[in-house]
């Protein structure tokens, strides 16, 4: 108990240690009206200090480099000297040479152990980096509203979390290895050259503004096929997850060809986008080559003729050919991964879609909730979707007290579950208010809210775990003798006996090895548990049979004694017991009463009761 005690603390330590980057997100606008996050400025600012110890660190590191070419050109020049005057190498050419040559082995030697000082701390740097990102990125979307994920495919979110940020990873991985490296490699080579000879060094800087313009002349053309690239891997990301969804009725209905022939004219256009980024990287990285290569065998010549005419020694043009070589290659690194930066510069603005998305339930600040009665109000409530001119709700008056039970019914569309939606605060009201406890539902956090309630959804949401996992899910603790009783209660152990593990046995992804009976059964359960103040059941039993609804409502009727039930009904039959029942109809509560009430009348409920009992009938006459 110890040992689990001390690695749960070991794992709050490193989840407490993964720094928060929304801030990040929040973006500036410039004199022109642009909005930009500037991320890497910010990233930059914020490990200020490690990136100095990092590039002190690479100093040493990169020492051989730079000094290779300058003992190189003494070593040339004192033999060279030597054969001039014809008298043989001297004992003070050797003691120059051996010099030299041994501080050229303390360099090399040391270059072991710091590139293993500079990776880690460049490792250390960016490991925190990415975990922060994508911890960020999943903080934003569990603070996004239910609209928000209704609204995009879950397809598009997968590629934004899982290609998106390893893009992002890589960037900055190549921000710290490559393009700071690169820099300190350059500006140390042209200082170099400058104190040595500031008239080869004006060649020198010619790399740089030659290699500038030529990244200019790609910089749209690659920021253009990059971003086609992200979109068309997300719209293929979107069509999979699609296909996986719509499995069992693709099969169902033979219709694997006509999907595969789907999602292939998506990879398709992927390969093609593809090609034209490939293209257009291969077209950038030739011209980058060539024109590096020029630049080094012009400056070949270059110091060559200096050498002729006295104005160099012969050491000193190994020494510039050297060096330039160093700079034109630090600039081709430079230059080489500017397609990559590109292709990161565009996953963090694709990430940015999330984390500056706007429609996000806020909790900071709002009161905290102990525990609630379970009074529920709603005082003339209407509600609109975004982007919709029609109520789906209007003007909706309810007052319930702590214990009642509501049922409420009507037609697809009425705006049944728009009302529980807005009980549970997924949905804001357009005009009027929602009050649980005489407080309006906007004032209150709406996260600790839910602690005490419980939602049993007409779809049952299941995951890839055992059955007790999908029972227990999101409990800190609980009592074997609760789990006992909400089994007990929802009807499960008939079958979670016939299971090989049990309750232990896993149930597969969406609890695709059970029924949909079993399915919602477990959603029954896992709302039991958690003894909630207020029940929202929206249509919980429309899966089940005959005998398994008997059971669950058995169940139901003793679980919502002392508790504020909502009950969204299907078969009307099942909702004979409770307080008031409200029926609704194009968003308008038509008729309030209890179920007696409601017959007596012989109005909409009544039709509807006449409907529901005849599409019963008709159902059981073609079942038999």
């Amino acid at each position: 108990m110890d040992a689990e005690k001390h690695r749960r603390k070991v794992e709050i330590a490193e989840i407490n240690k993964i720094p928060d980057y929304e801030f990040l997100f929040k973006e500036e606008t410039n004199r022109r009206g642009k909005k930009n996050p500037h991320i890497l400025r910010k990233i930059l600012k914020m490990n200020a200090w490690t990136l100095l110890l990092a590039a002190i660190v690479y100093l040493l590191q990169a020492s051989p480099a730079w000094a290779m070419p300058i003992i190189t050109s003494n070593i040339i020049n004192v033999t060279t000297d030597a054969i001039a005057k014809g008298t043989g190498v001297s004992a003070e050419a050797w003691r120059s040479i051996i010099i030299n040559a041994l501080v050229l082995a303390v360099l090399i030697l040391q270059n072991i152990p710091t590139t293993m000082l500079c990776w880690k701390i460049n490792s250390k740097m960016l490991r925190r980096i990415s975990a922060g990102l994508k911890s960020s990125v999943v903080r934003k979307l569990q603070s996004l509203s239910i609209t928000y994920h209704k609204d995009i495919e879950s397809g598009k979110i997968q590629a934004k979390f899982l290609k998106d940020t390893v893009e992002a990873d890589n960037f900055f991985r190549l921000v710290a290895f490559s393009l700071i490296q690169s820099l300190i490699n350059t500006v140390v080579s042209i200082s170099i050259s400058v104190y040595n000879n500031g008239l080869i060094s004006l060649f020198f800087l010619l790399v740089i503004p030659v290699n500038v313009g030529l990244t200019w002349l790609f910089r749209s053309k690659m920021k253009k096929v990059n971003r086609d690239f992200r979109e068309k891997n997300e719209t293929v990301s979107v069509k999979l997850t699609n296909m996986l969804t719509m499995m069992p009725v693709t099969k169902a209905h033979g219709l694997e060809s006509t999907e595969i022939s789907s999602v292939e004219k998506s990879i398709a256009r992927l390969a093609g986008s593809g090609l034209e980024m490939d293209k257009a990287f291969g077209k950038f990285g030739a011209c980058s080559w060539v024109t590096n290569t020029l630049l080094s065998a012009v400056c070949l010549v270059f110091c060559a003729s200096l050498a002729l005419i006295g104005k160099i020694s012969v050491g000193e043009v190994v020494l510039y050919q050297s060096l330039f070589s160093s700079i034109s290659g630090s600039i081709s690194a430079l230059i080489s991964i500017f397609p990559q930066l590109s292709a990161g510069t565009e996953a963090l603005s694709s990430i940015s879609e999330i984390m500056n998305a706007k429609d996000v339930e806020i909790n900071i600040g709002k009161k905290e909730i102990p525990d609630i009665r379970g009074d529920v109000e709603f005082d003339h409530v209407s509600y609109k979707y975004p982007g919709s001119e029609d109520l789906v709700i209007k003007d909706f008056s309810l007052n319930v007290k702590s214990g009642e039970c509501i049922a409420v019914v009507g037609a697809s569309g009425s705006g049944k579950s728009t009302i529980m939606n807005l009980i549970i605060g997924f949905l804001t009201p357009t005009e009027g208010v929602v009050k649980i406890d005489g407080k309006p539902l906007t004032e209150l956090n709406l996260s600790e809210y839910r602690h005490h309630i419980s939602v049993v959804p007409q779809n049952s949401i299941l995951f890839s775990g055992s059955v007790k996992d999908n029972i227990t899910y999101g409990l800190g603790s609980y009592t074997q003798e609760q789990l006992d009783k909400a089994v007990e209660m929802a009807n499960l152990k008939e079958f979670i006996d016939k299971l090989p593990q049990g309750i232990d046995t896993r149930i597969g992804e969406n609890g695709d090895k059970l029924s949909g009976g079993q399915k919602q059964r477990i959603t029954i359960a896992r709302a039991l548990i958690r003894n909630p103040e207020i029940l929202i059941l929206d249509e919980a039993t429309s899966a089940l049979d005959n005998i398994s609804e008997y059971h669950v409502q058995k169940a139901i009727a003793s679980c919502i004694k002392g508790r504020t039930t909502f009950i969204v009904a299907h078969r009307l039959s099942t909702i004979r017991d409770a307080d008031r029942i409200v029926v609704m109809e194009n968003g308008v509560a038509v008729e309030t009463g209890t179920y007696e009430e409601l017959m007596k009348k012989k109005g909409k409920f009544y039709e509807l009761k006449c409907l529901n009992e005849m599409n019963l009938k008709t159902a059981e006459q073609a079942l038999s």
